[in-house]
């Protein structure tokens, strides 16, 4: 039996409060690590799960790890190889910030990896694409992208995915509530509907918000993060959702919405001052409300997954 290799990928933000379903950027940490091995018998196994609390399975079609991996061996023609997988679960279920996209990207990416496929990077995004229905019941690549790719992602399509320039000295401010939000769960209360004046501001935005990114300019990207669409809808799953908001607009952050399906709560800031200070302003309302949080500073992770 060979030793292995080990991958990590990371968590992200996905909407980007304007960028909904369209817009996401990975974080340097939490994120999840996948360690692969060749082993004598047929086929794909489950070896290990940590760090989940018996939350996964181990059955090989019922895990984002899992199936985004099948898909990249039956498209390289590899279906029998034998491969066992260990998955270290080093981020919460539920928490919008793309934990099962980070599954899908570490099983494929640990797999091409082992196996030395000829594959790019960018060329396993279908692959696992392919775990991350299994989760998110959509073909979404606004936290699957940046998870594997890394930087700030724009998805134009499930698989037509543009990488944007990074302002230097952003940085990202994330606090995750211990409350469960489920992405299905999240989607099924928007409204197919939007008001037409909406619409308009929500694509202002996000044009404006490119292009503050790609002229580095803080000013427009500050009057562009505001979401008209969603965070309205989801901002009662999450307790005390406005007053975190609050807080963090406060200490003089570019702009604070819902990570994802939620519950974690994203800031962005022009330096890592405002950054760490939003931190503890957003901390503080949630510990006043007796909830436990985690809270996670970073500048944008511009590799995604890596072998470790």
């Amino acid at each position: 039996m060979s030793s292995g290799i080990k991958v990590f990928a990371p968590a992200t933000v996905s909407n980007v409060a304007c960028g909904f379903d369209v817009l996401g950027y990975a974080l340097h940490k939490p994120g999840d690590e996948i360690t692969v091995r060749f082993k004598d018998t047929k086929g794909l196994v489950i070896k290990e799960i940590r760090g989940a609390k018996g939350k996964l399975p181990y059955d090989i079609h019922k895990n984002t790890a899992s199936v985004a991996a099948l898909s990249l061996l039956k498209h390289l023609g590899e279906e029998e190889r034998g491969i066992e997988m260990t998955i270290h679960k080093k981020m919460p279920f539920g928490s919008g910030l793309g934990s099962s996209a980070a599954s899908a990207v570490a099983g494929a990416f640990a797999v091409h990896k082992l196996l030395k496929s000829p594959l790019s990077k960018r060329d396993l995004l279908p692959f696992i694409l392919d775990g991350e229905v299994l989760a998110s019941g959509s073909r979404h690549s606004d936290n699957v992208a940046p998870s594997l790719l890394g930087g700030m992602i724009l998805c134009r399509t499930a698989t037509e995915v543009y990488r944007l320039p990074t302002p230097k000295g952003l940085y990202t401010t994330v606090v995750y509530p211990h409350i469960e939000v489920l992405t299905k769960e999240a989607r099924a209360i928007l409204k197919p509907e939007v008001p037409l004046k909406n619409a308009i501001a929500q694509s202002a935005n996000i044009a404006g918000l490119i292009t503050g990114f790609y002229n580095s300019d803080f000013d427009l990207i500050k009057s562009c993060l505001e979401d008209h669409l969603i965070e309205h809808q989801r901002a009662p799953l999450i307790k005390g959702f406005y007053k975190v908001k609050e807080a963090a607009l406060k200490e003089g952050v570019l702009g604070c919405s819902i990570s994802g399906a939620g519950p974690s709560i994203f800031a962005i800031s022009a330096n890592s001052l405002i950054a760490e200070n939003a931190g503890v302003a957003m901390q503080r309302v949630f510990n006043d409300l007796k909830i436990e949080n985690d809270l996670f500073i970073s500048e944008i992770n511009s590799e995604g997954a890596i072998l470790l």
